[in-house]
């Protein structure tokens, strides 16, 4: 695809649009972070694999030349996603906030670099009329988009249906503003432009779907618990109450959360361990001295009557 010569005024407005939502949008889900001091439900390697996207994608829109506001997308949709990862490093691994946040600057100092060398690495090879480099470029930044939103569906899994963890206000301005990632307002931006970026738009659409995917995954779950919640609210419960109380018992429930084998072998080691082992007493006959053997005498009932020290 030839680069991008004029930018029509509709694609820079809907690219704005998105863009303006792409400052934003992760506010709401760091907000949540900081407030619950919790992770649950938000996989790390999802924000660490969308900053990641950024690299490659922030290096397919500046050399192709598309308009600035999906230019400028990848590199805050990255630094907002390194600071959520790093959320997650102290919330949910208990990492020290200094710790956390250090390696989140070196990392962003690291996709700046690789980010600048591929551009001027590659775009006199794309002016040059070679478009093969950087459409590898955006195929390796749509895979690591899709592995990307991956890890939602194992946290959706494994709570049957249910989407915990994740900000609902980020994900409905995701869907419809604009990321490195893609949604809907940067899907129409590439449509208003003279030339339709297709890598671009499959990317998007790719985004679109998944992220529905996930609305439609905990929409489900409610109508599923609808009448487990009715009745807990009824008892001034929650969901989660209920589902304590099951697991505190030891109860089968329908929508207790999976556990994967190695999480069940170290549940099982655990309870183990809090029962403790049963104390089996072995007697053990010392002689003497060393030149004499004991021999221990013993009732009809068992009980030890004595001992005959044998030369």
């Amino acid at each position: 695809m030839a680069p991008q010569t004029s930018i029509p005024v509709a694609a820079n407005v809907l690219g704005t649009m998105g863009t303006t939502a792409d400052r934003v949008k992760l506010i709401p889900q760091l907000w949540t972070n900081w407030r619950t001091k919790k992770t649950d439900g938000l996989p790390g390697s999802m924000l660490f694999l969308w900053a990641l996207c950024g690299v490659p994608f922030g290096t397919y829109s500046i050399v192709q030349n598309f308009n600035i506001p999906i230019q400028v997308q990848p590199q805050i949709f990255m630094t907002l996603c390194l600071m959520g990862w790093s959320q997650t490093l102290i919330y949910h691994h208990k990492w020290a906030p200094w710790k956390a946040g250090l390696l989140g600057v070196v990392i962003a100092g690291t996709f700046a670099g690789a980010e600048a060398a591929l551009i001027l690495t590659l775009r006199p090879v794309y002016e040059n009329g070679n478009e093969t480099p950087i459409f590898v470029v955006g195929i390796i930044a749509s895979v690591i988009l899709a592995i990307g939103l991956l890890p939602p569906y194992g946290e959706i899994w494994k709570r049957r249906g249910r989407v915990i963890g994740i900000n609902w206000v980020f994900l409905s301005m995701d869907w419809l503003a604009s990321t490195s990632r893609g949604a809907f307002f940067s899907l129409m931006a590439l449509v208003a432009q003279d030339t339709f970026d297709t890598l671009g738009g499959v990317l998007y659409i790719i985004c679109c779907f998944l992220e529905i995917g996930i609305f439609v995954s905990h929409i489900i779950w409610l109508i599923r618990t609808r009448s487990i919640r009715k009745e807990a609210a009824a008892q001034g419960k929650t969901f989660d109450d209920v589902l304590s109380e099951h697991q505190e018992q030891d109860l089968p429930f329908r929508f207790a959360e999976r556990k994967s084998r190695g999480r069940r072998k170290l549940q099982a080691d655990e309870e183990m361990a809090r029962e403790g082992t049963p104390n089996v007493s072995e007697e053990t006959e010392k002689p003497v001295d060393s030149g004499r053997a004991t021999q221990v005498v013993r009732g009809e009932d068992g009980m030890t009557l004595g001992a005959r020290a044998e030369m």
